[in-house]
């Protein structure tokens, strides 16, 4: 399947979002829902509260050329859920070639209605890395993206901690991979 692609980037479609490069108009979402406790807490790097001028700097860093980081908002505008509802990221590794670390968050309001597993799902059959392995962490505390990538094929590796800048500590994970070839 040929994808269309923005600023070098792909455009990848699932069922009830399309995965798009961010734009500078996606600044009063991220505002919103990055600035939800309950997102930045289920993450490594969002600050709670949300420093201003926050969207804005992941916004630009996601769209620089020689960015490291992959970022696609979660589109739900084709099924009427709104032009950002999310954000899925792919973020080459530094030490190993055709490896990368996927993460997704979704606004809190469609929490349990299957949408991280939808992109994660339409990320990985795009492949747009062309990685072979993928791997991913999730705090312990976070069962339902644990089973979203249980869900999507990914295998448990281990334990480990990952300091939540939202938590102000470190927190245990669950670390996964998936072999895409």
């Amino acid at each position: 399947m040929e994808l269309k692609s923005i600023s070098g980037q792909p455009v990848i479609p699932a069922a009830r979002v399309t995965l798009r490069p961010l734009q500078k108009s996606d600044k009063g979402l991220l505002d919103l829902y990055a600035g939800d406790q309950r997102v930045a807490r289920a993450t490594r790097s969002i600050p709670h509260p949300l420093p201003p001028g926050t969207a804005e700097a992941y916004i630009a860093r996601s769209l620089a050329e020689n960015r490291r980081e992959d970022v696609w908002a979660l589109d739900g505008t084709p099924s009427g859920l709104g032009e950002l509802v999310g954000v899925i990221s792919l973020t080459r590794m530094e030490d190993a070639k055709a490896k990368s670390e996927i993460s997704y968050w979704v606004a809190p309001i469609l929490w349990n209605t299957g949408l991280a597993s939808e992109a994660v799902r339409a990320l990985l059959a795009a492949n747009p890395q062309n990685s072979d392995t993928i791997f991913a962490e999730v705090f312990q505390d976070n069962q339902i993206s644990a089973r979203v990538l249980t869900n999507a094929g990914f295998t448990y590796l281990g334990d480990a901690e990952a300091f939540s800048v939202a938590r102000n500590s470190s927190v245990p994970t669950w670390t996964y991979l998936k072999k895409l070839r």
